[in-house]
């Protein structure tokens, strides 16, 4: 058994190294995105309307012969993955840039959808609803 400082290490095995762990996107220039309809502790003053992020890639083919040789031996295809997220990030970089562009401060109710175009092509898509959101200030102390 690990004596890791996690309990949970030794039941997530990654294929990835520690440095080269895929991300999510988080550099949203201070819009504020959820995948919730509401935004506790905020108050929406206006919709804007849906807001939506597009990008397709296109798998080089290289990366495409690797895959199909370790989709044989079984195994996280690192490369799709790498190439998944960064599909999408650019997807919710396009997505808040548009709710940047009219005027809005949140996103509520985000979204991806993923098809295949021609079968060697990925969409991504990021939707969601822009809005403007106000925080509820309270007349009594916050206790932290």
């Amino acid at each position: 058994m690990a004596t890791s400082a996690d309990p949970h290490a030794s039941k997530y095995k990654s294929a990835f190294t520690p440095a080269e762990e895929p991300h999510c996107f988080l550099d949203t220039s201070g819009i504020i995105t959820t995948t919730m309809i509401d935004l506790p502790g905020y108050r929406i003053t206006k919709v804007l309307g849906t807001v939506y992020g597009l990008t397709v890639r296109s798998r080089n083919i290289g990366a495409a012969v690797t895959s199909v040789l370790k989709s044989t031996v079984g195994g996280e295809l690192k490369f799709l993955t790498n190439l998944l997220y960064t599909a999408r990030d650019h997807a919710v970089e396009r997505m808040v840039g548009e709710c940047i562009t009219r005027g809005g401060n949140a996103i509520i109710a985000m979204k991806f959808d993923t098809s295949q175009i021609m079968g060697d092509f990925a969409q991504v898509c990021a939707y969601g609803t822009a809005c403007i959101v106000e925080e509820i200030r309270t007349n009594e102390p916050r206790h932290m």
